[in-house]
């Protein structure tokens, strides 16, 4: 598995785009690193920074970020409405991909340790890195903020990690470390009274707000004086109320800390609930930064469940759900291309098939190349039954006269839905295939080593290539199975759908086995030959059987309702 790690530093510098573009540029130009996102705030005068890669490069490109961030930001007259203690306020390591969380924070002691010796920069760890149980707190380090550092820096028990305990006018201190990925997410309220979106604030986050006695309202204290804490609502979140001038509107600002503990919708609809409380309204929220797919996926289908509507739709229209229903285009167009990060890494890579139009794929057909063929045409096939019996799932959901088949229907809907994306994924990877075995042949044959690897290769890429096609056919008796089931218990207005949904379904598999057939003469193992061979016949003796017995039942069906 590829090593990816994100990492994502804020910059204290939101308002002159010259400076930021010199910060970003040298990240940019660090080899093995993507830049995913750059975005700056006026009123917090910070910019968020988004970029990947292996673990070499994302180190490499956070030292020259922070090295020119030193040089370019002077941090003696900088002001801005989010707290803050350095030129680089903060630089996390985030796992990715083949990444743990020991070795970001390995990551971070690397960067520390030049960061605080090359460019004379106090360096504290945080989170995962933390040397001490106190220092695991962002807020906690960064208490007094850049004003009160001179003096924190004399405090023993504030000893820098990395570097020396000097104050460095210019560039403060920077705190670095590994974690979760985190959410900077604001929710917008219909005032500009910042201590009303203060107090929701403190009603929602973790570490709650100080408790009253109900009769006196006084702070209830401990036997030391000091006020105890009520928690708040949401684990795993903090939060303050700020007013931004920008957007002439309150916010409720939150760090979502733990997706798997406190999801951002569900951060979302607590605070429409104490929003509503106190007779305001949420207008809508604003995401900060990039946001992982499943985080997306996620909040989509809590929404479309809250409306007792089918969750096996589309990413594209689970998203688009999630979009309006926490009305995230209310300050800025929320483009899932730009701000979800498997998307920005897929816009990476060249086209896909599966991503061209109609009419390009069947030009690309139609061309003198042998790939895309008759095996990626077999998955679209395929794709397109798991289409139709998804639709079907989804037009039966809801409605009176099949509610005791509700759960099993949304089962089979998600299940058509994964389906559909595994056929799309083997039309790419069939005609890949074909081309991993053409660059096999192609591999030198000059010396006896050279043929025994050439031949090693096409023998591993040709067994794939027979591979792909009989995984097209388990799939397609998978979802005629499905769509068959969807012909008793679906909407019988769309019984038709099913139908064709079985006969695509069909002509997938019969074209796939088509493909496997041509491909095994070129395997030279006789077992692996005889096990292909029993396999096409098994899955497509089956599949006539179940085709013929559906096809007989509708047609009657239909035939019946047309008497």
């Amino acid at each position: 598995m590829q090593k990816i790690v994100e990492c994502v530093p804020n910059f204290s510098e939101g308002r002159d785009l010259a400076v930021i573009e010199q910060i970003t540029s040298v990240i940019k130009e660090v080899e093995g690193v993507t830049l995913l996102d750059v975005d700056p705030g006026a009123d917090t005068n910070r910019t968020v920074v988004t970029f990947v890669g292996n673990p070499e490069a994302v180190v490499e490109g956070a030292f020259q970020a922070i090295k020119r961030a030193s040089e370019v930001i002077d941090m003696t007259k900088h002001s801005g409405a989010h707290a803050r203690m350095g030129a680089t306020d903060v630089c996390p390591f985030i796992p990715v991909s083949g990444m743990t969380m020991d070795d970001c924070a390995e990551l971070s002691r690397i960067l520390g340790k030049r960061v605080g010796e090359e460019l004379n920069i106090p360096v504290y760890l945080y989170e995962y890195s933390a040397t001490s149980p106190d220092r695991q707190n962002l807020a906690k380090i960064r208490a007094g903020e850049y004003e009160g550092l001179a003096e924190k820096l004399k405090d023993p028990n504030w000893k820098p990690d990395y570097g020396l305990a000097e104050f460095n006018a210019k560039s403060g201190a920077t705190v670095m470390g590994a974690r979760k990925f985190l959410i900077a997410y604001n929710v917008n309220l219909n005032t500009r009274d910042q201590k009303k979106a203060t107090d929701i604030a403190l009603e929602v986050r973790e570490a709650g707000r100080n408790a009253r006695d109900p009769k006196t309202k006084k702070f209830i204290r401990d036997e030391n004086g000091t006020p105890i804490k009520r928690p708040g609502t949401l684990k795993a979140v903090k939060a303050v109320g700020w007013y931004i001038d920008e957007y002439k509107m309150a916010q409720i600002s939150m760090n979502l800390v733990d997706l798997e503990v406190t999801p951002f919708h569900i951060a979302f609809d607590e605070v429409v609930k104490e929003a509503d409380k106190r007779g305001l309204r949420v207008s809508g929220s604003e995401l900060v930064g990039l946001i992982p797919l499943d985080a997306m996926l996620d909040a989509g289908k809590y929404f479309l469940k809250k409306q007792r509507s089918s969750t096996a739709v589309s990413h594209a229209e689970i998203i688009r759900i999630a979009i309006q229903s926490m009305g995230l285009n209310e300050i800025t167009p929320f483009n899932p291309q730009d701000r979800i990060i498997e998307y920005q890494l897929g816009s990476k890579n060249d086209q896909k098939l599966v991503e061209m139009g109609v009419t390009e794929f069947v030009d690309e057909l139609g061309s003198d190349s042998p790939a895309p063929g008759g095996g990626s045409v077999s998955a679209l096939a395929s794709a397109m039954a798991a289409g139709l019996s998804n639709m079907v799932g989804v037009l039966t959901y809801g409605k009176k006269g099949y509610k005791e088949h509700w759960d099993e229907i949304e089962e089979l809907s998600n299940t058509a839905q994964a389906m559909k994306d595994t056929f799309l994924y083997l039309v790419d990877e069939d005609t890949q295939s074909f081309n991993n075995v053409m660059a096999a042949m192609r591999l030198p044959k000059q010396s006896a080593e050279q043929k025994t690897a050439r031949a090693q290769a096409i023998q591993k890429a040709t067994v794939y290539s027979a591979q792909i096609p009989l995984q097209v056919m388990e799939n397609s008796l998978k979802i005629m199975s499905l769509a068959a089931r969807l012909t008793e218990i679906g909407n019988q207005n769309s019984l038709s759908d099913a139908g064709v949904a079985v006969l695509q379904a069909g002509a997938g598999l019969e074209g796939a086995a088509m493909n496997v057939l041509i491909n095994i003469p070129g395997i030279d193992d006789k077992q692996v030959v005889a096990d292909f061979e029993q396999q096409v016949a098994k899955l497509r003796s089956e599949a006539k059987t179940l085709s013929d017995q559906v096809l007989a039942a509708i047609n009657s069906k239909l035939i019946a309702a047309n008497s």
